[in-house]
């Protein structure tokens, strides 16, 4: 458009103008205002309510509804300072304010000659603050006689001012009495235009360069060859979240899923690794279903809404969905201000405090993945975090919570069920203490403080129902914090993250876990190891050996998920040095790892755990067993450790009877000797 046509639509006091001069229908209202004294006259004579307005306002910035001459009072200063910052023009107006108002507007493009076209009308009225969520073409509900009056008053509006290029005049529809009213004219190209171009079959930025080269040829023309097809609808997503009052969500993006679907089309800018940032617009994307009528197209566009993932911020897309399931939403009916009472209840927990270390984990981990250098992390107490999940007849592999040394504080934005294990942490549900191994009811709004480890133990874990929703990555939701892979983000959890869960889920059974099957948690442990593979005569002495079997050992403060370090007695060793591997006796080449081995880096042992490197250049004189892993999680620095050898056969028969006692919560044993 010509820098004189955006000016005098641009200013919306002389867009007012403009429309009066044409015969366009105007709400009631004002010339710019000279005084607050002015503003209250003047509402009086249009009766409230009314809306005090910027003149060059936009975005939903500068608009105040005001029901009475107080509120009046209170804004206009307000208003006029908050135009003057934005626009640099702290003229303001007033217009009458129509309460079950909608939002509809008109495309038009005009050649520059005094022929303008209209392609269709837009319905967007489901907006929240003065900005627009949902947008749609055509709109629904308005009688055809009255379709056609908008078309023909925007086109008149817009040839009498021989308006050039693509543009939207809006108007207030009063859905009561049919009636129409000038808001005013955007002259450019509009978000929402993609839904006119599906339906219309244009591309409207092709016309506009087409237009600015001089090569468009007749629009009039155009228009006549071109006939809508369907209904169009648009959802936007934002980057903000609705159970915070819609504050800006910012922050590294996981995982980023668009689905490719026949009818849907998604314009958006973000991908797998991008960093959302504070500074800038929080619109993500616009999701545009298109079908043969409103109904198909409302199920599409819900269809395709609900396969879209964003993971690692907020966003609004449940919010959306359920706007989409509202009755005044499916018949069409849906006002300006109707969000501002709309009630949305997010299938969320947010992080209020994090504790010291508090990570998402699945069992059983990362498998598959260790011979190419990829640890399995998961729980490290996993017959803890089993039991959990048992409890709550959750899959095994449902995600939940580790927590270790001092726990998190959540708030809880919708109902469900949860269950804490492992270490005991005093734990309090809105200031009311609440037991481990069982089964707790949470109710939305309330408040889980977990405290710090009791005298035994390291970690505790927090399952919910039907687990944690995040990504997989490489087939698994569990946290690598080194690696900066998995679980939320792929870091521990920080105070103002979001977890989701899932909703209206079937409620668990009250049970509990049997005295004999809790896992006993204490000072000092005995843990039950295969010997080997390097053991005497070729690097360790029997000395060495009977040593190490026969000594407790101290739990190194420096020890985490990597390793368990241990002091004790140094070894002799039965060799000099490493030979080629290198200068210490305990130096091998590249050697195969697996969890729970104990690998001498020096003189120190070190128990490997769930993520630490699957090869190595040390010896390992033994390895835990599968049985006993779980104890890992729960050494503590100070405690005592010694290693109990058994055989391969009473190991593997000690797993299935522990396998066998978590899926039948009752207590099966077996009986063996130590090698």
């Amino acid at each position: 458009p010509t820098p004189e046509q955006m000016n005098a639509f641009g200013l919306k006091h002389t867009a007012r103008q403009l429309a009066k001069d044409n015969q366009v229908p105007l709400l009631p209202g004002t010339d710019l205002l000279d005084s607050v004294e002015d503003a209250s006259a003047a509402a009086t004579e249009i009766g409230y309510p009314v809306m005090l307005k910027s003149t060059a306002g936009g975005g939903g910035i500068g608009m105040q509804l005001c029901w009475n001459e107080e509120q009046l009072q209170k804004s206009y200063d307000s208003v006029r300072r908050l135009s003057e910052a934005n626009f640099a023009n702290s003229g303001v107006f007033l217009e009458k304010f129509i309460e079950y108002a909608r939002h509809i507007e008109v495309q038009i493009f005009g050649d520059g000659k005094g022929n303008a076209v209209a392609l269709g009308e837009r319905d967007c009225s489901t907006q929240r603050r003065n900005q627009k969520v949902i947008e749609e073409t055509p709109a629904p509900n308005i009688p055809d006689d009255i379709r056609r009056q908008l078309h023909e008053t925007a086109t008149r509006l817009a040839s009498t001012v021989n308006y050039r290029n693509a543009g939207t005049v809006e108007f207030v529809y009063d859905q009561k009495t049919n009636q129409f009213y000038f808001l005013e004219v955007n002259t450019r190209l509009q978000v929402e235009h993609g839904v006119t171009e599906q339906v219309y079959g244009v591309d409207l930025v092709e016309w506009m360069l087409k237009q600015a080269a001089g090569e468009l040829g007749d629009i009039k023309l155009l228009a006549t060859q071109i006939t809508p097809k369907g209904h169009s609808i648009q959802a936007r997503v934002y980057a903000e979240d609705p159970n915070k009052d819609f504050q800006p969500s910012a922050g590294l993006l996981s995982e980023v899923h668009m689905p490719d679907k026949t009818n849907v089309r998604i314009d958006h800018w973000i991908s797998t690794g991008i960093e959302v940032s504070p500074f800038f617009d929080p619109m993500l994307a616009k999701v545009i279903a298109t079908a043969k009528n409103r109904t198909t197209a409302l199920a599409l566009l819900d269809e395709s809404l609900a396969e879209i993932s964003i993971y690692g911020i907020e966003t609004n897309i449940d919010y959306v969905r359920d706007i989409l399931k509202t009755e005044i939403f499916a018949q069409g009916q849906i006002y300006t201000r109707y969000l501002n009472e709309f009630s949305f209840i997010p299938h969320s927990i947010d992080v209020i405090s994090s504790g010291t270390m508090t990570t998402i984990q699945d069992y059983p981990g990362r498998v598959g993945y260790w011979d190419v250098g990829v640890p399995p992390s998961g729980p490290f107490d996993r017959y803890s975090f089993r039991l959990g999940n048992r409890l709550l007849d959750n899959k095994e592999s449902a995600a939940g919570l580790e927590i270790t040394l001092n726990g998190p504080t959540l708030k809880f934005n919708c109902p469900t069920q949860i269950v804490i294990t492992g270490a005991d942490m005093h734990a309090m549900l809105d200031d009311i203490a609440i037991p481990f191994w069982q089964i707790i009811n949470v109710e939305a709004g309330q408040v889980l403080k977990i405290g710090k480890t009791s005298d035994v133990g390291a970690r505790a874990y927090l399952l919910f129902k039907d687990g944690i929703q995040c990504p997989n990555y490489l087939n698994s939701k569990s946290t690598f914090t080194l690696g900066q892979f998995g679980g939320h983000v792929g870091r521990a959890l920080r105070v103002g993250d979001v977890l989701r869960i899932n909703p209206g889920n079937q409620p668990s059974a009250p049970k509990q876990v049997p005295d004999p099957l809790l896992p006993a948690i204490k000072h000092h442990w005995d843990l039950h190891v295969i010997y080997g593979p390097h053991g005497a005569p070729d690097f360790f002495t029997d000395k060495d050996i009977n040593t190490f079997f026969n000594s407790d050992w101290e739990v190194h403060y420096n020890s985490s998920r990597t390793g368990i370090r241990l002091v004790g007695p140094k070894p002799e060793w039965a060799r000099s040095d490493g030979g080629e591997a290198g200068m210490h006796p305990s130096n091998i080449h590249d050697n195969a790892y697996a969890i729970g081995t104990i690998d001498f880096t020096g003189d120190m042992p070190v128990i490997l755990g769930p993520d630490g490197p699957s090869l190595g250049g040390f010896v390992c004189p033994a390895t835990i067993i599968s049985a006993d892993l779980w104890k890992l999680g729960q050494l503590k620095a100070g405690n005592k450790v010694r290693f109990i050898p058994i055989s391969i056969d009473d190991a593997v028969k000690l797993e299935c009877a522990q396998i066998k006692s978590i899926n039948n919560l009752e207590s099966i044993t077996h009986s063996f000797t130590t090698s």
